[in-house]
């Protein structure tokens, strides 16, 4: 390959590095938002710092080569990125379990850097860009020093984490049960309140009163028959016994 195109691909290796280190900038500003430790805080705002540093000498590298600084689009960090947004937007996490998948998101990112970095020290190493290299491998020592940290403190930032995760699970069942259970027993002793004095009172009242109506109807009905019958029952015997009186008296 002639030393013109591999110039070319180094350009192109520095213009993928200064666009991932200004999509990386955003990335740990908003990160910072998302963090509850006072030393991972302290950290991201360190390498907030030198990742401005970073992009700042990619400029000067490009200058070494004798070319204008520009930035190449670089699928891979914005793969990174979508992981990490499309992780908070679908599986909608607490802050405790975005902080804990933060960790290994930004490993990953620090670890991409490192490759990119070195791939692009290699071409300059093989161009005779000594200058080159040697700004490239401050950046790299800030990468791998952030990489290293990360590592350093993960398992006792997801303790930390996994402590804060089972507390909020074990007041969210604490609110849960002092504020369903209560409203539940409420409503069932309403219910029961409820079925008691609208069936007992309100049957009992309709039995009474069903039985009652069905006594007056009766004692109304035996009421009116009774007075039908002895009257007419009356009239009738007295009339028959009167008429058969008569006729034995005239007889």
């Amino acid at each position: 390959m002639p030393a013109s195109q591999m110039k070319e691909l180094l350009k192109h290796e520095l213009g993928d590095l200064l666009y991932a280190e200004q999509r990386i900038l955003q990335m740990l500003r908003g990160l910072q938002k998302e963090v509850s430790s006072p030393e991972m805080l302290a950290r991201l705002k360190e390498h907030t710092g030198e990742t401005e540093e970073q992009i700042e000498r990619l400029k000067r590298a490009f200058a070494t080569i004798g070319e204008k600084p520009k930035a190449e689009k670089c699928d891979g960090i914005i793969g990174l990125r979508e992981e990490h947004d499309s992780f908070k937007r679908e599986e909608k996490p607490s802050r405790v379990l975005l902080e804990a998948f933060d960790l290994g998101s930004g490993l990953r990112v620090e670890h991409y850097e490192i490759a990119a970095y070195r791939s692009a020290m290699a071409l300059a190493t093989a161009l005779g860009y000594r200058e080159t290299v040697g700004i490239l491998a401050e950046s790299l020592s800030e990468e791998e020093a952030m990489a290293k940290f990360i590592e350093r403190s993960s398992v006792k930032q997801l303790k930390l984490l996994g402590e804060m995760a089972e507390l909020e699970e074990a007041r969210s069942q604490a609110r849960s049960t002092n504020g369903k259970a209560p409203g539940r027993s409420s409503a069932k002793s309403g219910g029961s309140a409820r079925s008691s004095s609208g069936k007992s009172s309100g049957s009992g009242s309709r039995s009474t009163a069903s039985k009652s109506g069905g006594s007056s109807k009766s004692n109304g009905s035996g009421g009116r028959s009774t007075a039908g019958k002895p009257g007419s029952g009356g009239r009738g015997k007295a009339g028959g016994g009167s008429s058969r009186s008569g006729s034995s008296a005239r007889t």
